[in-house]
């Protein structure tokens, strides 16, 4: 086998044997199928071949669903076809059954008419008389009465009812009816929560649209003024003239003040060791707190008491000749009250006359 060829030498895979072989096996059943398609759609022997066409895999595999497709759609025709052929023998059968009843039903009357004089009952078939009583309302129907009727046949058909009545009927289409309006109310719902998400993202997109407008305005003015400090124009940007006077200043008094530093740290530590801290608790603290509050609490009552003496001269002779004649004062007023007061009961008061005693 070293004189073939690598692509001759593979063929002898039992992989690539069994996928060449079922390849060969598929467009051998498309051919059968194409011919079989071909032959049945036309009539003449020039057209019952397949026209010619790339064989690869992409159309095997198109050509193998299609044809599946084909025999799928063909068993659903077959099936279709062999229950109405059963639901047409059914209903030939029950014909025929019924026009051997009928016939039957004939000869019966034949009979009766003869039998009559002797008093024998005629025989009724109900089946017989209620397609004959069908038939003659069904011939005898209106146009309107034969379309209500129809529509009231489709309408059960379309709503699964196997007996229906226009109770049944109306409560179905009350049941749709209510439904229909509930889908209704639910697409309101849905409308207005779309709208309201509509006039949310258009908020939304607006405020972004501000946000970065805004953010290119602030990169404007950044550019604009680092180009003014750069450029040493007049901006409001511009750098102070003496900023650099005074950075020299701070680095002297920032160097001086680190200098002296150790100092002072020292000089702190003797006086803590000389003087020393008081060891103050959180109990002391409010011990003292609440002595400042009782002292304050005194000082309000003694400027109370001091207030009651105010406006006396700080003599004190002076001060008791002043309150004897305010005593004096008020002694006057008290009299001069009660002699108002006397007054205004006599003037108020009724006279009572004195009744003089009888002569007899």
């Amino acid at each position: 086998m070293s004189h073939l060829n690598p692509s001759q030498a593979a063929i002898f895979s039992p992989s690539v044997a069994r996928a060449a072989a079922s390849t060969a096996k598929d467009w051998s059943y498309i051919d059968t199928w194409l011919r079989s398609i071909y032959s049945n759609s036309s009539g003449s022997s020039s057209r019952s071949r397949p026209p010619s066409f790339e064989r690869n895999p992409e159309t095997l595999k198109a050509l193998l669903a299609l044809a599946a497709a084909n025999e799928a759609a063909d068993d659903h025709r077959e099936q279709l076809f062999r229950v109405e052929q059963a639901a047409l023998d059914e209903i030939r059968a029950v014909e025929k059954d019924r026009e051997d009843r009928r016939q039957q039903q004939q000869q019966k009357q034949q009979q009766h008419q003869q039998n009559s004089e002797k008093g024998e009952g005629q025989e009724i078939d109900p089946d017989i008389l209620a397609s004959d009583l069908l038939s003659a309302l069904e011939a005898n129907l209106t146009k309107d009465g034969a379309a209500a009727l129809d529509a009231m046949a489709s309408v059960a058909v379309e709503l699964g009812v196997a007996y229906p009545t226009p109770e049944v009927l109306g409560s179905k289409f009350v049941e749709l009816q209510g439904r229909a309006l509930e889908l209704e109310d639910g697409l309101e719902r849905v409308d207005l929560l779309r709208r309201y998400l509509d006039r949310e993202s258009a908020r939304a997109g607006a405020f972004l649209a501000e946000l970065q407008r805004s953010a290119s305005d602030n990169a404007n003015n950044l550019n604009e003024s680092t180009m003014s400090i750069g450029g040493g124009g007049s901006s409001i940007f511009a750098l102070p003239p003496d900023l650099p006077r005074q950075n020299l200043e701070l680095q002297r008094l920032i160097k001086s003040t680190s200098s002296r530093l150790p100092e002072l740290t020292q000089q702190v530590l003797s006086l803590e060791k000389t003087v020393g801290l008081p060891n103050v608790t959180v109990e002391d603290v409010r011990a003292d707190e609440e002595a400042y509050l009782d002292l304050l609490a005194r000082k309000k009552d003694l400027d109370a008491q001091v207030r009651a003496f105010a406006g006396l001269p700080p003599d004190v002779e002076a001060a008791r000749a002043e309150l004897e004649a305010l005593r004096a004062e008020l002694r006057d007023a008290t009299e001069r009250r009660d002699e108002n007061f006397e007054k205004l009961v006599e003037r108020e008061s009724p006279v009572k006359t004195r009744r003089r005693p009888r002569l007899d």
